[in-house]
């Protein structure tokens, strides 16, 4: 396929607010597409050149993309930054400079499969001078298209491809390719959990079909699984009710991870997001005495050590890590305990299938407890009572409280059936609110007086509903200076000029500056209430920021139904 042509269907997603009309016009281009580039187009149309723990960024800042549209169109970076103060977009940019050059210009037919070639190339280049490679390369592929297709490929060494879908959309197309409805999309998220890079997927199902694509599909080692997450239940009686015999295990704050062993060897380290972050923790390339098989994927809680107290570190503390030149001080600050708590696969053998217990049986003799290692303790129990002692007991030795998890449950990434049950302490005891949320930053507004200083006042949040954002609060009060500079830094970076077409907002709530959907943060507060003005339906009361939700995206941001469950549950408290 020719990019040109690519480029038309991605200016038809662009214009598209139908959410139904999006997956008709990506069902089309799968068909079309041939199976031996499709993985290809499905990564652009994502904006993005591999499933993110590939690890494969480009690392340019506007300031680069700028310099290579100058350099293609013959122009000044100043002309080209003045031309972006104006526009806000500098795809849009760089394509009316195109449309600018004489008709003589010779355009190559470039296929998607060039295209890709030389965006991969790009983002490979790394060493010395690798800055002003990335930009002569980027402004001579300008150079070589048509307008309209560089329009998009501006966009995309810079995360901005923005057409407002995600792979679950993608998934939703491609049962729509092949049945002309949605009812083949769970079969292909049970594939996509255990192996979640939808370009491979829709390559695979494109070449043999659904039933060969998603047969047999297991965890493989150096490739993350979606985690399985847990639920909310107030009540001990009720989670007996929903689960019967449950296990019972403390609940620790830090940092949820996929660790991946092979041949004794420490291989890669995932969070939640699916990002490896396996740089955060050099101390486990020490921790291959402590896995006792061939091969071996561990899901576990990473949590901070004080070095001069010796006391479990919250999670923010645990998040100094994620400063690579600084990694050498927080080691020195904070120290790390893997808590395991799960075990998905052993010696090559899928073990997510099989019930809680047998998977704790596999893991106790898989894993020696050490210094670094230790296995989380359970106890069963069917007795509501006792769960509500364990919680306590939890609490009292300075644990968030306790997940419940269901003894004969098989392991499913995700948020489904009542398997899993976290049972948290609140911010404060006097809160109605049984848990905090996770929601995804959508603006901000100036600040007045003291804040004027920082350049944020208040940030816009909200959940998610299926593919869009709904507000739920405006949050202006409870950080620090620090996180009032901090929230300033991350948002300035992702600024956009218009709304963000998923995003659901009343005009009372526009802010001074829309951001696209990255930044997620975890908030306290005091109650829901019900919002005849926020699109969520509901507000929070007294709204607080606690972290900065690095580990997570905001596709795994709280959902409109788990809101409105805890409003439920406030209710019923």
């Amino acid at each position: 396929m020719l990019f040109s042509e690519l480029a038309l269907y991605l200016e038809k997603l662009e214009k598209t607010p139908s959410r139904n009309e999006m997956i008709s016009i990506l069902a089309e281009l799968l068909k079309k597409t041939a199976s031996k580039e499709i993985d290809k187009v499905i990564y652009l149309v994502l904006g993005e050149l591999a499933p993110s723990f590939r690890g494969i960024v480009f690392n340019m800042a506007d300031k680069m993309v700028i310099k290579a549209i100058a350099a293609a169109y013959g122009q000044d970076n100043k002309t080209v930054n003045d031309l972006y103060k104006r526009v806000g977009d500098l795809g849009m940019v760089a394509e009316s400079l195109a449309k600018n050059l004489p008709f003589t210009v010779y355009r190559l037919p470039f296929t998607v499969s060039d295209v890709y070639k030389e965006l991969f190339a790009i983002a490979a280049d790394e060493g010395k001078r690798s800055q002003e490679r990335k930009v002569e390369k980027l402004a001579k592929l300008f150079s070589l298209l048509d307008p309209l297709s560089i329009r998009f490929v501006a966009r995309i060494p810079l995360g901005k491809l923005r057409l407002g879908f995600s792979d679950k959309t993608v998934l939703d197309a491609l049962s729509w390719m092949l049945k002309g409805d949605k009812s083949l999309k769970t079969k292909l998220e049970k594939a996509y959990q255990v192996f979640p890079d939808v370009g491979r997927l829709v390559k695979r199902v494109k070449i043999g079909g659904i039933k060969k694509a998603a047969k047999g599909v297991k965890p493989i080692i150096g490739a993350p699984v979606l985690p399985m997450l847990a639920q909310r239940i107030k009540s001990p009686e009720e989670m007996i009710k929903k689960m019967g015999q449950v296990a019972v295990e403390p609940k620790l704050d830090g940092l949820r991870l996929s660790l991946h062993f092979k041949k004794g060897k420490f291989v890669k380290a995932f969070t939640r997001n699916l990002n490896d972050n396996s740089w955060m923790f050099p101390e486990l390339t020490q921790t291959g005495d402590f896995v006792n098989a061939d091969e071996a994927i561990l899901d576990c809680e990473a949590v901070g050590l004080n070095e001069e107290t010796k006391q479990l570190a919250n999670f923010q503390a645990t998040m100094t890590r994620r400063r690579k030149h600084e990694i050498g001080e927080a080691l020195k600050k904070v120290g790390i305990t893997f808590f395991i708590f799960d075990i998905l696969s052993c010696n090559k053998k899928n073990l997510m299938e099989k019930p809680y217990l047998e998977r704790r049986k596999v893991l106790e003799s898989t894993v020696k407890d050490g210094k670094i290692f230790k296995i989380v303790e359970y106890e069963l129990t069917k007795d509501p009572k006792r769960i509500d002692e364990l919680y306590k007991k939890e609490v009292r030795a300075g644990y968030e409280g306790v997940m419940v998890k269901k003894a004969d449950a098989s392991y499913v990434p995700g948020r489904t059936g009542w398997r899993w049950v976290k049972m948290k302490q609140g911010e404060k005891e006097e809160s109605k609110l049984a848990d905090t949320i996770d929601a995804v930053v959508m603006g901000y507004s100036f600040g007045k007086g003291k804040r004027s200083g920082f350049g944020v006042g208040q940030f816009l949040v909200g959940v998610k509903n299926n593919n869009n954002f709904l507000t739920t609060s405006k949050i202006g009060t409870g950080l620090t200076d620090d996180q009032f500079r901090e929230l300033k830094k991350r948002l300035t970076k992702l600024e956009i000029k218009e709304k963000p077409k998923e995003y659901e907002a009343h005009k009372n709530y526009t802010p001074d500056f829309w951001v696209m959907p990255s930044l997620v943060v975890e908030i306290a507060a005091d109650e829901i209430t019900k919002s005849p003005t926020h699109t969520a339906g509901l507000a929070l009361r007294f709204p607080r920021l606690i972290n900065f939700r690095d580990d997570k995206t905001p596709e795994q941001a709280t959902t409109l139904k788990e809101l409105q469950k805890l409003f439920e549950m406030q209710k019923a408290a």
